[in-house]
C-alpha cells in the first residue's frame, strides 16, 4: 500500500501527472474521499500527465462523464457524487469502464461492481492545503 502526503493543490497535480504514467493507455483509477478533499484535482494532474490541459477538467457531477483528448493518450473522468450504487448500475458503466481510454471515477464508492486491476486511493484532507492519499 502507497501513501502519500501532498501539501499544496499543485503537489496534488503534480502525484496526478506521476500517476500519469502508471495508468496509460487504458487504466482506471478510482478515486473516494469527502467534498473538497482533491479528487478533481488529482484528476486534472492525471490529465496533466496524459498531455491535456488540466484546466480542461472540471468536475463532471452535473453531466456525470466527460472525455478528453490527449495527444497519445485519452481521458475519460466520471463523477458519481449524485448516483446511488442501483442508479450507477442501470447507466451501464462497465462498457464506458472498458473504453480504450485512461479513466478516473470520483466516488468510485458508489460504483455496484469490482474492477479488477484498478488503482484505487482515499483522499482525506488533513489540514487546510494538506491530503493524505492513500492506496488500498
Amino acid at each position: 500500500m502507497r501513501r502519500w502526503v501532498t501539501r499544496s493543490p499543485e503537489e496534488t497535480r503534480a502525484l496526478g501527472r506521476e500517476l500519469a504514467g502508471e495508468l496509460a493507455p487504458e487504466g482506471i483509477l478510482l478515486l473516494e474521499g469527502e467534498l473538497a478533499a482533491g479528487k478533481t484535482v488529482l484528476a486534472q494532474g492525471v490529465a496533466a500527465g496524459l498531455g491535456i490541459p488540466a484546466n480542461d477538467v472540471q468536475s463532471p457531477t452535473y453531466t456525470l462523464v466527460r472525455e478528453h483528448r490527449g495527444p497519445d493518450h485519452d481521458l475519460i473522468h466520471l463523477d458519481l457524487y449524485r448516483l446511488e450504487p442501483e442508479q450507477a448500475a442501470a447507466l451501464g458503466l462497465e462498457e464506458i469502464l472498458t473504453s480504450p481510454a485512461v479513466k478516473v471515477v470520483e466516488w468510485a464508492d458508489r460504483l455496484p461492481f469490482e474492477l479488477e486491476g484498478a488503482v484505487r486511493l482515499r483522499l482525506e484532507r488533513i489540514g487546510e492545503r494538506e491530503r493524505a492519499i492513500e492506496e488500498w
